[in-house]
């Protein structure tokens, strides 16, 4: 796919990876209402293409993102604050919604905003020396928003030492808080991205559709109504074109050949 330099967001397809990067490095990638609305549509756009098994979510210049806009939330009125953060629900909800998994790939900086797109991405693979942080409380802007996906990344105790002091945690930390799953060397993050989606790639894209939304379904819910979905929803899975063929290649020690139905 062809873009301009000049785009905030940019979209290339080549399966079976879409890849989504935010470009303003002038501006850190500063999520602004317009690159949130952008983003939105460019998951859409690659979550409608048959071929692309991963989406890969990633920034220009020397940083991921360093959270909102604060330029364009000057003096702005009620109506325009509901519609920037609305803007940023629809998005975060939308990594979930796709039934592609949607990899961050991090460097440099992911700070407030920025912070909460890594903790909603379905995997996070950081280079090493990436910081992340949840500074709003610093500025008089307690990161709430960001609070939603982070605390369920890293739990209570993690995610408020985050919130209420809004001091930056590396990368190691990141990983052994849960925020992120794998760090490496700046110089192998895209080969890590790459082994991640070519793993993805290997499976049924109905079988991980599948998963991804039923994960999303039940992680909330206690144990026996998990219990409940998640039978119905294996108990339909096994009907697939897709499960017979799997079970019958694995039966029969040979590669599987996906319909995607």
């Amino acid at each position: 796919m062809e873009v301009a330099a000049e785009q905030s967001v940019l979209l290339e397809l080549d399966a079976p990876v879409a890849r989504i990067t935010l470009n303003r490095p002038e501006k850190r990638n500063a999520l602004s209402l317009e690159v949130m609305g952008e983003v939105t549509e460019a998951l859409r756009s690659a979550a409608s293409d048959p071929e692309i098994r991963a989406i890969v979510m990633g920034g220009a210049g020397p940083a991921f993102s360093a959270g909102h806009d604060l330029g364009e939330m000057v003096g702005r009125d009620l109506g325009f604050y509901q519609r920037l953060f609305d803007a940023c629900t629809v998005m975060m909800e939308e990594m979930h919604k796709v039934p592609q998994p949607v990899i961050a790939r991090v460097h440099g900086a992911a700070y407030a905003a920025g912070c909460q797109l890594v903790a909603a991405c379905d995997l996070v693979v950081a280079a090493e020396g990436t910081r992340f942080a949840t500074p709003g409380v610093k500025i008089g802007l307690f990161c709430s928003t960001p609070m939603v996906p982070i605390s369920r990344a890293v739990g209570r105790k993690r995610a408020l030492e985050l919130l209420l002091t809004g001091e930056p945690i590396d990368a190691a930390t990141a990983a052994d808080w849960g925020l992120v799953n794998r760090v490496v060397p700046a110089d192998d993050l895209e080969a890590e991205v790459e082994r991640l989606v070519a793993a993805i790639a290997r499976s049924s894209p109905l079988t991980v559709g599948i998963g991804k939304e039923a994960f999303y379904a039940q992680i909330e819910l206690d144990e026996s109504r998990a219990y409940d979905l998640t039978k119905t929803i294996m108990s339909a899975n096994s009907l697939a074109a897709d499960a017979q063929e799997g079970i019958g290649a694995f039966l029969e020690k040979r590669e599987p050949r996906w319909s995607g139905s």
